[in-house]
């Protein structure tokens, strides 16, 4: 590379993601195919519009690209091209749910979704996003004994405000969603129900998570967590909704599709439909799960008492250490979490009372229970123990060293 600056924090960045133990649920480690691809040839070419229907010249590659594209995402979750549609041209998950929002809902509307300190998402109707302010968020949440949803309140607040569409699946909830109860309350409201299926997709994909497509309207995924692609966004639509959802997305939203990210997708959802990947989803969930149990019988608490999935919240003040200083202090010894908010956090989401913590990374790596076992012990160590986070890191570089990046 000639610009030997930017080179030179490209092979720093590398250095750290290398040399760290990345417990972030939702970063993952692509292929070479896929960083190939991503920066291939593509990139040079605009192309607004859809295929057979481009502003530009000479799309006759892309147009072939963006309908493999599809067609590997619907064959992905089993979907006839009868009954759905896929978009693949969402620059990432914000811009998505923008989209499908502004094709469902008019301005103003209601849009149901779950609230962000209790694991939800910014798009999902929280005030500080533009989706908060073009609608209306009524949200719910979750039982404050079991933290899961429940359900009787969900529906009871649906019967009274009457929202347009519900929103479900979430950033930060670490048990397996009921999508046909969710369907049931749509129903009884005549709104529409959107599943945001960003962190469970690969999970989806890989038979390991319950499938929301019998129950949905429209199910929006980003790509680059379970799905292990690149930062990029898909809607699957009903047939009924693929119109007003493609005008949602372009011309709506956005202007021409990044064509080298949807090639990227492309390889990603190809790798995903290979036998090896089912092994490697049921690994991030076995991970998860160990992790999870690991911490517990140490002594901390984890919200909602496990995982389902690759994600779980650790309430880290109840040994009285903050998020952002749980945050800080495994980070000097090489553990990559978020500080993250848990349900009904009395503290601000700069400082919050937990952090959250994934398995998809890491399982990447090739890393089983064995080594899960392994991080719980250091987590304890240092938040717990008030170890040097110095003397773990030189334990969690030997064992970064081990596990090689893709």
């Amino acid at each position: 590379m000639k610009d030997k600056k930017i080179e030179t924090l490209c092979l720093k960045e590398e250095r750290r993601q290398r040399e760290t133990l990345n417990l972030i649920p939702s970063e993952n480690y692509v292929s070479r195919d896929v960083l190939h691809a991503l920066g291939s040839i593509f990139v040079n070419k605009y192309s607004e519009g859809y295929p057979g229907a481009r502003y530009y010249g000479g799309n006759e590659v892309v147009d072939t690209l963006e309908n493999l594209t599809q067609e590997r995402a619907l064959k992905l979750f089993h979907l006839s091209s009868k009954e759905w549609s896929a978009n693949v041209q969402p620059y990432s998950g914000s811009p998505a749910n923008l989209a499908v929002y502004a094709a469902l809902v008019p301005p103003g509307g209601v849009i149901m979704g779950m609230e962000l300190a209790m694991g939800g998402h910014l798009t999902h109707g929280h005030n500080v996003s533009l989706t908060g302010r073009i609608w209306q968020q009524l949200p719910y949440g979750v039982d404050s004994t079991t933290e899961t949803l429940d359900f009787e309140k969900l529906a009871a607040q649906a019967r009274e405000h009457r929202p347009a569409l519900i929103v479900a699946g979430y950033t930060a909830y670490s048990r397996i969603i009921d999508f046909a109860a969710l369907r049931e309350v749509a129903n009884s409201v005549s709104a529409k129900l959107l599943i945001d299926l960003s962190h469970v997709a690969g999970l989806v994909a890989g038979g390991v998570y319950p499938s929301p497509f019998p129950h949905a309207d429209v199910v929006m995924t980003t790509t680059h967590k379970t799905l292990r692609g690149p930062r990029a966004a898909i809607i699957f639509s009903r047939g009924e909704h693929a119109k007003l959802i493609d005008r949602a997305v372009f011309p709506g939203v956005q202007g021409g599709p990044h064509n080298n990210q949807i090639a990227a997708v492309a390889v990603a959802l190809s790798e995903a439909s290979k036998p090896e990947f089912k092994r490697y989803a049921k690994q991030v969930v076995k991970n998860a799960q160990v992790l999870a149990q690991s911490i517990i019988d140490r002594g901390w608490r984890v919200v909602s008492g496990g995982t389902d999935t690759h994600l779980f919240l650790i309430d880290t003040m109840t040994r009285g250490v903050s998020g952002r200083e749980a945050e800080r202090l495994l980070g000097k010894a090489g553990i990559i979490v978020n500080k993250n908010a848990i349900p009904f956090d009395m503290r601000k989401p700069f400082d919050p009372s937990g952090i959250r913590v994934g398995t998809p990374a890491l399982t990447t790596r090739g890393m089983k229970e064995g080594e899960m076992v392994l991080l719980a012990g250091w987590i304890d160590d240092v938040l717990r123990e008030r170890k040097s986070p110095a003397a773990i890191r030189k334990e969690t570089l030997k064992l970064a060293k081990r596990f090689r990046l893709p």
